[in-house]
């Protein structure tokens, strides 16, 4: 860079304190960039280890390339602090929207695009750190320069690291949360520029592009409800009707005008079709109702929907119902968002259910009512989180928390995308299990869908019969369910469990098939 300004040969106290205060706003945006960049990937991509990996690693070898650059520049050090500055808020500030853009057209142009934004997010970010540390040994000697930016720098990731999740995130989104870190870098460019105008030549020039970014990128924070809209249209074919980034997870509820249909996806996943929504809830609930036994307390993890609570209810002999659903928020639009409402028939506010906004692992980890019948309705292991709730510590947990003769129900994926997840979760409730019954459907939305029910002692029906009303499930058509062709027959898969999380990285690994 070349000369222009008038180098810093003196800090007073005040400038140094704005130094200071800098490094911590510094580190604090440069980790939330990158955890939006690592969020939208494990959103879009999946297999959030994978991409959190790839980003942090990444991040910090661009900082290094950073750091060494850095050491070619000039002695301008308050130009040049400002100049990256600015240059952070405009690319960082706008990542998320730019991921989410060249999602939709190829997977290619999706990774080079994340990949130049760590690199270049991480680069500047790492030119910052010697940049100020010289700043300030001008005023302290460069041993304490180095531990008070360094200790600046570790609290800055910490407070961004815990308003992400806690607060970003939730209040924001990913789009909006990038505008908002980078109006607060572009805020504190300004404020630079203002401290140290006597040593800035092309003060004028430095404040104009400070404005623009900032008005810019007020003007995003604004109007980021669109431009977030504008984003997810992108990724979705049909009308968004309901879109909300919870605490936990991404829920967006679509409708197609041509087909009436709807649809609910949890981070970029399909939940399900309102086209055939219901030949999977009633496969994946009459059956393990319809075996011999009482059925007067059921369990219900997962499906805050309403939808298998609607399937529950035909059964009269149920006399209370427990489900239990990690967001609040889902539970609350599968009670109140007309269109949920309309397709689980207003379930959510039958008198014989109690919901629970829990994490399934604690709930069944506690003492509590034992359960004739256990329904599990999770997503598919995606990611490592959700991989637990198909373990064999949680099968065990389960299984004290089922009546002698109880039966539990488990969604598997699918036996044929998905064929190693599938036997490897019937492997892991062998482990716990006397005895398992597999079976499958078929789901337009989906392809072939696959079950597992298990339980201890007795085995399971050889005739079936459903003594409610339904629209697909039969007695010889649940019979047919659990003959399997020969490219979904079942084959050795491994035990799953926490210490050993084999079904996540057979997910991801049958899913490049």
């Amino acid at each position: 860079m070349s000369s222009n300004s008038s180098p810093v040969s003196s800090l007073s106290n005040a400038q140094a304190g704005v130094l200071l205060f800098s490094i911590l706003i510094v580190a604090l945006c440069g980790i939330v960039y990158e955890l939006i960049i690592g969020t939208v990937s494990s959103y879009l991509l999946g297999n959030s280890v994978y991409q959190f990996s790839l980003t942090i690693g990444f991040f910090m070898f661009a900082m290094g390339v950073g750091s060494w650059i850095s050491k070619f520049f000039d002695k301008e050090y308050i130009r040049n602090f400002v100049t990256i500055e600015v240059a952070i808020a405009l690319v960082g500030g706008i990542s998320s929207t730019l991921l989410f853009m060249a999602f939709p057209f190829a997977r290619p142009l999706y990774e080079l695009t994340m990949y130049t934004l760590i690199l270049i997010i991480g680069a500047l970010v790492g030119m910052e750190i010697p940049i100020l540390t010289a700043l300030l040994s001008q005023k302290d000697e460069v041993r304490d320069s180095i531990a008070n930016v360094m200790s600046l720098d570790y609290l800055g990731a910490l407070i961004g690291s815990v308003a992400f999740p806690l607060l970003l995130l939730p209040s924001l989104g990913l789009v909006q949360s990038s505008f908002a870190i980078g109006l607060i870098n572009i805020l504190i460019a300004t404020v630079n520029v203002f401290i140290f105008r006597k040593h800035l030549k092309n003060f004028k020039h430095l404040l104009f592009a400070c404005v623009a970014i900032l008005v810019m990128l007020f003007v995003f924070i604004v109007y980021g409800t669109h431009i977030t809209r504008f984003a997810e249209k992108q990724l979705y074919f049909d009308q968004i009707v309901y879109s909300e980034q919870t605490k936990y997870q991404k829920l967006v509820v679509t409708r197609s005008t041509a087909t009436r249909d709807q649809r609910l996806y949890i981070d970029g996943h399909i939940q399900f079709s309102s086209r055939d929504e219901y030949r999977y809830h009633e496969y994946l609930v009459h059956p393990v109702l319809s075996v011999p036994g009482d059925i007067k307390n059921v369990l219900i993890l997962g499906g805050g929907d309403g939808l298998a609570v609607r399937e529950v209810l035909k059964h009269d002999s149920v006399e209370q119902i427990h489900l239990v659903d990690i967001d609040p928020e889902m539970l609350r639009i599968g009670s109140e968002l007309p269109m949920l409402k309309r397709l689980n028939k207003n379930s959510m506010a039958s008198d014989r259910l109690t919901t629970f906004a829990e994490d399934a692992f604690s709930f069944i980890n506690k003492p509590g009512v034992m359960y004739d019948r256990v329904i599990i309705d999770m997503p598919d292991p995606h990611n490592e989180a959700i991989n637990k709730l198909y373990s064999r510590e949680f099968y065990t947990m389960i299984s004290r928390r089922m009546v002698s003769d109880g039966v539990l129900v488990t969604q598997s994926s699918s036996p044929f995308f998905t064929r190693n997840v599938y036997w490897a979760i019937e492997s892991t409730l062998n482990s716990v299990f006397e005895n398992t019954s597999s079976y499958h459907t078929a789901l337009p939305s989906f392809g072939i869908w696959g079950f597992h029910m298990a339980r201890n002692g007795q085995g399971f029906p050889q005739q079936w019969k459903f003594n409610i009303e339904t629209q697909s499930i039969t007695a010889e058509s649940m019979q047919a369910s659990t003959t399997f062709a020969k490219d979904i027959a079942k084959l050795d898969a491994p035990v799953n469990s926490i210490m050993e999380p084999s079904l996540y990285q057979l997910y991801i690994d049958d899913l490049k098939k």
